[in-house]
């Protein structure tokens, strides 16, 4: 996220910056994915002076521990890399949230009804018990429940930095289970990974996987065993089915402040482009409003008309009523190559 932030940046300064002449700054704190941390980070930019927004990334369940600190403080929250349904449907009136990333009652169905293409009917559930993986399991049973020809066989929890989770699957497995829909980080996902490459191939099941797992160091986690298990995972964008012209584009503001030359070389594809995409619909925003102040620039994000982006044409990005910039169009499934770059498939 923060190289996404910082391209478009780069690109937003060297044109003037906002506001007539304004330069846009990152400013930058760690949570550490606990949310009294994160609270605290929350507390201290709300008192920054000129802080236009926050944005922030994976780790639902800090984000929605945070929620009632941004709606006392009247924070505006870029959500750019968190799919919990709950951090958008938080009950604000006004919503200072608006989110550019997925969401857990449009990623979930996805992963089953790739299952079901694939002819995998009975499904376990290996979920993170928290309010993420609480989030992804109402999203699953209600997609079961209008959808009669596919079956959870059976939900299995665990917690986070659990050091195996064989146990879970097997019970999975046991239970009649064809295929793991899972919802994990890059720590655990290895985990799981590495141990189902060490079973017989007889038993090593298919496993369609929420994005978490692309956030961090996964590949190098699961080292080998990765190729040895059926691996795949739901984007919302893929660097390699962009349109090139804006491809193009963004590599050459990339190139301005990064090393990076080839799309192979970027890490964490969506956190990138959801927060370059972002960060420009913000800044037009802030030009809209004509100010700094964050209610302001919170109203004039439903009022931006149109932003060519990266990932698609935003046509408006938000709405009074809408503060969901992507939608189910743009979910597709992807799998981790041979190097390590995870591309589009065809499902």
């Amino acid at each position: 996220m923060e190289l996404g932030l910082g391209t478009a940046i780069g690109e937003i300064n060297r044109a003037g910056g906002v506001l007539g002449g304004r330069p846009l700054e990152i400013v930058t704190r760690d949570h550490r994915s606990i949310p009294a941390r994160g609270i605290r980070n929350l507390e201290e930019f709300a008192r920054t002076p000129d802080l236009v927004a926050v944005f922030g990334g994976r780790f639902s369940p800090v984000v929605i521990e945070q929620l009632p600190t941004l709606k006392a403080s009247k924070t505006l929250f870029m959500a750019a890399w968190s799919s919990a349904d709950m951090i958008v449907d938080n009950g604000m009136r006004p919503n200072y949230v608006y989110r550019l990333s997925l969401r857990d009652s449009l990623a979930m169905p996805k992963l089953l009804d790739t299952a079901r293409k694939r002819g995998l009917r009975k499904v376990g559930l290996l979920l993170t018990n928290t309010s993420w993986g609480r989030s992804n399991l109402a999203a699953a049973e209600k997609f079961v429940e209008a959808n009669k020809d596919v079956r959870i066989v059976q939900t299995a929890w665990y917690n986070w930095r659990d050091q195996t989770l064989v146990a879970r699957y097997k019970a999975l497995r046991a239970a009649g289970a064809q295929a793991i829909v899972l919802v994990a980080n890059d720590d655990e996902a290895a985990v799981l990974v590495r141990e189902v490459a060490a079973l017989p191939p007889a038993e090593r099941m298919p496993i369609l996987s929420h994005w978490g797992v692309t956030g961090g160091e996964f590949t190098r986690q699961a080292g080998p065993a990765l190729h040895q298990v059926d691996f795949s995972v739901i984007q919302t964008f893929s660097f390699f089915n962009a349109d090139k012209k804006r491809l193009a584009r963004f590599m050459t503001a990339l190139a301005a402040v990064s090393k990076i030359r080839r799309i192979e070389d970027i890490d964490g594809p969506v956190g990138v482009a959801h927060a370059y995409d972002m960060m420009h619909i913000l800044a037009k925003a802030i030009d809209q409003a004509g100010s700094t102040d964050r209610k302001a620039v919170r109203d004039a994000l439903e009022k931006v008309r149109r932003h060519e982006g990266l990932i698609k044409t935003y046509a408006p990005p938000f709405s009074p009523t809408r503060h969901e910039a992507l939608g189910e169009r743009e979910l597709l499934m992807a799998r981790y190559r041979k190097d390590g770059v995870l591309v589009p498939t065809s499902d």
